[in-house]
């Protein structure tokens, strides 16, 4: 978790070219900025360095960052989306603990595969499509840019305005479940979690 804005280094050293930023804070919901840490590193100076999964494009980013001024958390939970069988699993200390049925990306727009992780837990506005919540993850779409004002990041949300028939491929990249299971989900599911989709 950051406890404050980071800059993102390409290699584990100060004066390593810096890439980016990160915030210490989600833009949506304000909820601290939690990445999933990939690797470790001592830099010059006895600095300690963190290797972690970047939110936004490219997908599957990973950059540096210094250990100073973050918190250590550990996360319990994790979610495996099967597009070919159109399921999310969640597991909590490697048992799986529930299967829900899903929407998927349809072939004109797929869902994207490999590694991400939960950016932020949004609930959104009564008869706002997609809810009543969303898991917006650290993934974005391969094939729009952008999507109604945003950068197509790809959610795990409800299907409240949208629609779909479980088991299908309809969306336009994220994933869609009942309310019942997205209201599950969101109980329990905070930023930081991995996600596998494949």
């Amino acid at each position: 978790m950051l406890l404050t804005t980071h800059g993102v280094h390409r290699a584990p050293a100060t004066g390593s070219p810096q890439v980016s930023l990160v915030a210490a804070s989600r833009p949506i919901t304000g909820e601290r900025t939690t990445l999933p840490v990939v690797g470790h590193a001592t830099g010059p100076g006895g600095v300690r360095w963190l290797r972690v999964m970047l939110p936004g494009r490219p997908d599957r980013s990973t950059g540096w960052i210094a250990e100073q001024g973050t918190r250590t958390l550990a996360v319990g939970w994790r979610i495996l989306v099967d597009l070919a069988a159109r399921s999310v699993g969640v597991y909590r200390d490697g048992d799986r603990v529930r299967t829900f049925g899903a929407v998927v990306g349809k072939p004109a727009t797929p869902t994207p595969t490999g590694r991400f992780f939960v950016e932020e837990t949004v609930q959104m506005a009564a008869g706002e499509p997609g809810g009543p919540f969303a898991l917006a993850l650290s993934a974005r779409s391969n094939v729009l840019q952008e999507f109604e004002g945003g950068p197509a990041q790809i959610g795990i949300h409800g299907r409240d305005g949208l629609g779909g028939t479980s088991g299908q491929a309809e969306s336009h990249g994220c994933i869609r479940l009942a309310t019942a299971s997205i209201d599950w989900l969101a109980a329990r599911i905070g930023p930081g979690t991995p996600v596998k989709i494949y």
